[in-house]
């Protein structure tokens, strides 16, 4: 009997076409309901009716036959022919950076996994944005520069491999895992602590400002410090009508994903996990972008969650791009240095944000909003309501304008004590963050209720929390504030009272 194997591959596409074709009506209506700021409607990318199956261009899903070529050939296809969806089918699918060209949608089906081999010599060193600033990086695994309609969908998974990049800190480990990690190569610190993957990273640590080299560099010096420059997994740039949905992506070698410069953006039904001792392992961090939506997701990172950011000093302020209308509505973050955080690069500007209806599970904080002299820029017109929050590391809603490159539980270990700082002068370097609204916040256990802690020339100012309960080790600090309001606000300290106030003007407590 003749068999005819394209038959399961139209079948598929039938079914992909269905998923992907424009809703009746408009799906996402809900989420402006009431929407306290003007926002245009978010539609999906429209992708051509066109499908074509990764196999048919030599590809091999064996976990071992590396299919680089047959991505970019298969992209290629769609692209000559005005777009439509790349379907990779079930199997281990092995392979260098993928580009996803304008009107194409990369579909993984049910059981693909998409695998990027570590190889270092497969991912050019580029000019891109990392941290708010302008340096090289390696090129992302999967990434877009300057499309419009693209999207990744279906019920895969991609992994970036991220293991075979990053840095790791012992603390951070089990004392079998660091022993197997340690005699599997690579380098330590000095002091034993911190494990690199080679010595060029090593060498990196010493020349960079955070994560970021110095930019003076030969080309030369570039290519030796080529596993510092590890990439995030997903990077968007300069995009727009984009669509992530239903996939897995996981594993990377630094953030996951990155959606940069980019209008009109759909985040729905995703999970985004890195191990929670990856280093610089956020989750997704949305970057000087417009018009986002992300809806019924799930995060779980060894860094921030969801994190907001619009660039970093002068080259943040010289972009001058704000991260501006975005909804977040029924996510969950399980572990992350914040469950929802804005900054701290945000020297372009944050505003018109609406956060609804999630739960952060074991995060080091709930709400995160962070900053430091420097950056200049203002986050404003933030609404957040129906908040769920357990098992929070450190502060269940923390403002922290003295931030300094360490998680909030780092910074509380290190036992720095906070002292009077005296005002400088205001200018294009200070950042500002005011009206922000709260609202049916719960938290069952935090090792602090909130925290806000602004600059004595700039306090966080116009800050509204209504109807929240919480219960904590220590209770609520507020310091360098003004115009702070709290409506029904309980707080359950086990220690000491439920609100201290150090420096703060206008505190109204109902």
């Amino acid at each position: 009997m003749r068999s005819n194997r394209f038959l399961p591959i139209v079948f598929g596409a039938m079914l992909l076409l269905a998923s992907c074709a424009p809703k009746g009506g408009d799906e996402f209506a809900y989420l402006y309901k009431d929407l306290p700021f003007k926002m245009p409607r978010v539609s999906r990318p429209v992708i051509p009716d066109y499908s074509v199956d990764l196999t048919d261009f030599g590809a091999v899903g064996d976990g071992v036959t590396l299919n680089t070529e047959a991505f970019a050939k298969a992209m290629q296809h769609l692209s000559d022919k005005g777009g439509g969806h790349l379907i990779v089918p079930a199997g281990l699918w092995l392979t260098g950076p993928v580009e996803i060209l304008s009107n194409c949608d990369l579909h993984l089906t049910d059981n693909a996994v998409v695998i990027f081999d570590p190889d270092r010599d497969l991912y050019p060193i580029i000019q891109t944005v990392f941290e708010g600033l302008d340096t090289r990086r390696c090129e992302s695994p999967i990434h877009a520069d300057g499309a419009r309609n693209i999207s990744i969908t279906g019920k895969g998974v991609i992994d970036g491999n991220g293991d075979a990049w990053r840095m790791v800190k012992k603390s951070k480990m089990a004392e079998g895992e660091w022993a197997r990690l340690v005699a599997g190569g690579g380098v330590l610190s000095e002091d034993g602590k911190t494990w690199y993957p080679d010595e060029g990273f090593l060498t990196a640590t010493k020349m960079s400002n955070m994560n970021v080299p110095k930019s003076d560099l030969t080309d030369a010096q570039w290519e030796q410090i080529k596993s510092f420059l590890r990439p995030n997994l997903v990077q968007i740039r300069n995009c727009e009508n984009v669509l992530l949905e239903g996939v897995t992506f996981q594993n990377s070698p630094c953030w996951n994903v990155h959606p940069l410069l980019t209008k009109n953006l759909i985040v729905k039904d995703v999970f985004i996990r890195n191990p929670w001792y990856s280093q610089n392992g956020d989750a997704i961090d949305v970057d000087s972008c417009e018009n986002v939506l992300i809806v019924d997701s799930r995060f779980d990172a060894g860094d921030d969650g969801i994190c907001i950011k619009s660039g970093k000093d002068a080259d943040g302020r010289r972009r001058a791009r704000p991260c501006k209308n975005l909804i977040v509505d029924n996510c969950t973050v399980y572990h992350g240095h914040g469950g929802f955080t804005v900054g701290s690069e945000m020297s372009g500007g944050v505003e018109n944000i609406k956060v609804s209806n999630c739960r952060f599970l074991g995060t080091d904080v709930g709400l995160r909003f962070k900053s430091t002299r420097g950056r200049g820029g203002v986050v404003r017109n933030i609404h957040i309501d129906h908040i769920y929050m357990k098992d929070i590391l450190a502060e269940g809603v923390l403002f922290d304008l003295f931030y300094g490159g360490k998680s909030a539980v780092d910074a509380a270990a290190d036992g720095s004590p906070i002292v009077d700082e005296p005002a400088l002068p205001v200018d294009e370097t200070t950042p500002a963050f005011r009206d922000i609204y709260i609202n049916d916040v719960y938290c069952n256990g935090a090792a602090r209720a909130m925290f806000f802690n602004g600059l004595p020339e700039m306090p966080v100012t116009n800050i509204n929390i209504t109807n929240c309960t919480m219960t904590a080790d220590v209770g609520i600090d507020l310091r360098n504030s003004q115009d702070i309001t709290f409506r029904n606000v309980r707080c359950f300290p086990k220690n000491g009272a439920a609100v201290n106030t150090y420096k703060v003007k206008n505190f109204t407590n109902e």
